[in-house]
Order: C-alpha cells, then structure tokens, then sequence
C-alpha cells in the first residue's frame, strides 16, 4: 500500500498534483500486478492534513509505541528499543512525595557513599514491586527494561553495596519514613497491628549459632566492653544468647524441615504497614513481642491498643503489652480448653449485631481482662454444611468394620489418624470398636464460626473491639501480596545483613502499594497492568538521543490524578551530540 501522486497540466500550463491512496494488485489472467486507487485525496494543495494527522494516529495505536514513533520520526532518526516507563514512574513521584528520596540522600550526607546509592535503593524497590528478580537481574532490568530516572545503568556490585548500607541505617531509616508518612496521611495509630510469619531457605544445614543480644542482632565482639556484659549497651544485664540467622523453628509454611527466618509486621488500621523485623528462625513469641513493644515505645506514639492474633495471647506477652498507657486485643483458642474459653461458652446472654455477618457478646470472667465472643451466622452455616459431608464419609469408612479382626480395624484407626477433618469426630470402644464421637460433634457445633477476643480496654465498647480484630486480616494480606506480589522468596542472599536488607526493601515496596490502593480505590495488580502500556522509546539521529514516552491512556490519567501525580513529560529525555 503506498501514497501516488498523479499529475494534471491546465491550459495556462500550470500543472496540478492529486494525491491518492493505491496498492498493487495480483491479476490471474494476465499473470501480472494491477495498481488500484482504493481512496483519493484530491489536489495536494487543498488536502485536509487535519483528516490525514487522524488517519495516522490511528494506524500507529496498531504498532508497538516505539516502532511507531521511529515511522513517523523520519528517516534521518534510528530507534533503539524501547523500555517500561510507567510503573517505575507511577512509584517514583510517590517515592519522592513520601520524600523519602530526601531521607536517603540526608542521611548519605554524612558518610562518603555514592549519592547514587537512593537511586539505587528506589530501583531495587521498584524492581520488587513490578518485577520482583534477584538483585543480579535486577541489575539488568535497570536500563535495560525499565526506564529509571536518575540512573541509566546499574551494576549488581552497586545494588550489594546499598543494601549493605541500607541495613546499617534501618532503624533511622523506618523512624524517618513512618514520620513522613504519618504527616502526609494523617495515619491513625490508635490501633497497631501486628503478626509474624515465616520464609524458609533451600539450605541442607542451619546456620552457625554466633552470640546476639536479646534483639537477635548478632554481637560484633564478646569482649566489647559496653558494661554489662551483653553487648547491647543497655545496661539491662540480659546475657547473650547463640542464636543461627537462619534457623529451624515452627514454620508457618509447613517447612519444619527447612531453616527460616521470622519476620514480623506492624500495620495501621487503614493497612498501612509502618515497620518491619527479622529475627532467627527459633525466636520465641515472648522476646517477638517485648522488641516491637519497646521499638514502638521509643517513637514515642501515644496511647496505643496492640492488636495481635493468638499466638500471642501467653500471660507473659499480655502483661508486657499493658505497660505503659497501652492496651491489646488478642484472639483467644476457643479449643484449647482454657478455663476461659470454657467460661465464656458457659455464659447465657444475646448477640448484639454490630455489622454484616457479625453477632458479638461480651462476657464477664473475672475483673482483669474482658471478653467478646464473635459470631457469624453464615460462616456457622458453611462449618455445619462441611461437618455433615465429613461426617458422611467418616461414616462411609467405619460402616461394617464391626465384623473386622482387631488388627484391622488398628490399621483402618491409623489410617484415619492422619486424617485431621475426619479424626477429630471419630472414637475408639474400649472393645475396639469404631465409632463417631457424638459428644464431639456437639462440642464443634458449640463453636461453628465462633472466635473469643480478650481485651485490656476497660473504655472499648464491643464493637470496636470486635471490629478492630477483625480488621487483623489487613497484616494477613500484607503478608500475602509479600510472598505473592513482591516475591519475599525465594531469597538469593546468603549473607545475614542483606537478608534483613531485602526484607526492608519488600517493605519499603509494600508501603508504596498499599497508599496506592488506598488512595485509588483499586488493586495493584490492576494499576501495574494499565501502566505497563506507558513506555518511552528510544531514538538516536545526527543531533544527539532522546527518548519520549507513549501516550498517556484514560485510565492512567485517572490514576496519576487521584495520586495528584503531575503528567510526564512527553520527551523524557534529550542528549545532544558532543558537536551538536
């Protein structure tokens, strides 16, 4: 298909160019190409160039954003390729909203690092947001596939290098960066959400247990002379303890075989997460809790109530929570048979409805602490209907086993007891007979979708208590888009301080994800795929390079608006020749 220009002669002698739109066509008969005039343009002199522009925009949306540019660009211009542009840009105005590239940089004042080093930092974040790699491939995703400003290029020696940094400043780092934030949001920090989880490592052998303080941060020398003989520097007396980084421990992915870490998260009410720990793979919840309550004290927050699951509902835990002018709600096991959860089963009393699906009941067991008990009347609805088909098949198994020597129906109990749904309602005779428990059937229908809540806060109604529980499954989800979006593993790195380095990075990602989500109303992974369609394209001509963005959809406008992101710039890029 191309443009033919055809030309007429007036009787004045003037001549007249018309232009016209034509292809070659295959004719069969005379075994030879045809031209057709699919569309005429009219005289070249009064052609609508208006109509023409249009034309052509619309038949580069067709093309790839770089191509299409180097096709209109000239002859004289050569395109290099093309990059993400974006993602990395969408995340670096918010970056520098949150100032957090004015941390980095003032801190960096002080020591004799490169001033790259923030530039470097955002992309290995960015990189975790929107391609998560390891830092060796990231070094090559920067530049090369994705478009960062301020750093062209990146070496995976310079990605180690501010990791290493990263990791000795964390602590001014997250006390700086949560101020910010919490002035430019305005978080509420009345409720503080906090959980744990763990990442195992593809290792055979844990690692080799060195002395730590009671932080877990390991001691640089036994002989430091801090005067108290515990390396902290403190004063408290506390003895080190010989502890491996990476160590076996109850994992929360199943992998007991494997060594892990544990890593520990707090998070506002509005899912906002505002710090982050690493500890040894065998650290007990007791020490867990007593660094964040004390890290959280040094920021000096006021009153604070913590909100934490129930593996955090020991004695120990909860005194430590309540000093101070701080409180707790902690999910209570209904199952562990407590005098507690048995009392509070016990007590008569109506379900207030305080939201969908949720009844709550507030109990009264002692003058210490008080108690809520939470029920969701769907959720009984879909226990019931799970136990009966459980029940059915339980009894499908046993139906007839009656007639079974005794060292059958051994085998079958066995068998069954590897089955935890249908073990937990099967019984033994003392003849050896099998049968369905029906006193424990009763017992879980008792507690079909029901959960207890403990709370210190004599001046919490129920409902807050309740609610703000169940707004808990904001850290559940930050852990989720950690290991399902960001890629907290597998983890490449071998060495203790980059381990805990990644781990901030995963956070620092997470952070700028989640005030993207609140703030748009909309998901990330919905917002990533739209501005994967932002690229800038690379050209290179007598004059110099440069580089210029594709055009900016509806739905990416919306969203740097509701971010009050400013509009790139349409040329993102201009480097002129050395002569030019």
């Amino acid at each position: 298909m191309f443009v033919r220009t055809a030309t007429r002669k007036n009787k004045n002698g003037t001549t007249v160019r018309y232009l016209q739109l034509a292809h070659n066509e295959w004719d069969p008969v005379a075994k030879t190409a045809k031209m057709k005039v699919l569309h005429n343009f009219g005289r070249e002199d009064q052609i609508d160039r208006a109509a023409v522009e249009r034309l052509v925009g619309s038949l580069c949306r067709l093309l790839d954003p770089g191509r299409a540019a180097a096709l209109t660009s000239g002859a004289e211009l050569t395109f290099i390729g093309s990059a993400a542009y974006g993602g990395p840009y969408l995340l670096d105005q918010l970056w520098r909203q949150l100032k957090i590239d004015t941390i980095l940089t003032r801190i960096l004042a002080s020591t004799r690092r490169s001033p790259f080093t923030e530039r470097v930092l955002f992309a290995l974040v960015a990189n975790r947001a929107l391609d998560a790699s390891s830092k060796l491939a990231a070094s090559h995703w920067i530049g090369r596939n994705a478009h960062i400003d301020g750093l062209p290029t990146c070496s995976d020696d310079a990605c180690y290098r501010a990791m290493d940094w990263l990791h000795q400043v964390q602590d001014s780092v997250e006390r700086k960066v949560f101020d910010q934030v919490a002035t430019l949001l305005n978080l509420e920090v009345d409720l503080l959400f906090f959980d744990t989880t763990s990442t195992y490592f593809e290792i055979d052998e844990p690692d080799e247990p060195i002395a730590r303080d009671q932080r877990g941060v390991p001691l640089p020398d036994p002989e430091n002379g801090d005067g108290d003989g515990d390396g902290d520097g403190d004063g408290d007396g506390d003895e080190p303890v010989m502890k491996g980084f990476r160590a076996r421990g109850k994992s929360k992915d199943h992998r007991d075989d494997l060594p892990q870490i544990v890593i520990g998260m707090a998070v506002t009410r509005d899912g906002i997460p505002v710090r982050i720990w690493s500890w040894p793979g065998n650290t007990t919840d007791t020490a867990l809790i007593r660094q964040v309550k004390n890290d959280m004290r040094d920021w000096t927050l006021s009153k604070i109530v913590w909100v934490g699951d129930r593996g955090f509902t020991s004695a120990d835990n909860r005194r430590y929570l309540r000093q101070g002018d701080h409180h707790y709600i902690i999910g209570e096991r209904l199952r562990s048979g407590s005098a507690e959860a048995k009392a509070a089963l016990s007590r008569q009393g109506r379900y207030q409805d305080v939201a969908n699906n949720l009844k709550v009941k507030e109990v009264r067991i002692g003058e210490a602490d008080r108690f809520v008990i939470c029920f969701n009347p769907d959720g009984a609805e879909r226990d019931a209907a799970i136990r009966e088909r459980l029940l059915a098949q339980l009894q499908e198994l046993i139906a007839d086993t009656d007639a079974l020597s005794a060292t059958q129906r051994a085998e079958l109990r066995g068998v069954l007891s590897t089955k935890p749904g249908l073990n937990r309602y099967l019984r033994t005779t003392p003849n050896g007979l099998l049968r369905i428990d029906a006193a424990k059937v009763k017992a879980e229908a008792n507690l079909d979708s029901k959960y207890l809540l403990r709370c210190s806060d004599p001046k919490l109604s129920a409902e807050d208590i309740a609610v703000g529980y169940k707004q808990l499954l904001e850290v559940e989800r930050g852990w989720r888009d950690m290991k399902q979006v960001i890629d907290l593993r597998p983890v490449y790195h071998r060495l203790e301080e980059r381990i805990r380095a990644h781990v901030i990075l995963c956070w620092l990602a997470l952070l700028l994800i989640r005030i993207i989500e609140t703030t748009t109303g909309s998901t990330w992974n919905r917002i990533r795929d739209d501005f994967d369609l932002l690229t800038v394209a690379t050209f290179t001509g007598p004059t110099g390079t440069f580089r210029q963005r594709a055009e900016l959809t509806k739905p990416q406008r919306d969203i740097l608006t509701k971010l009050d992101i400013p509009t790139p710039k349409k040329i993102v890029e201009a480097i002129p020749t050395a002569n030019g």
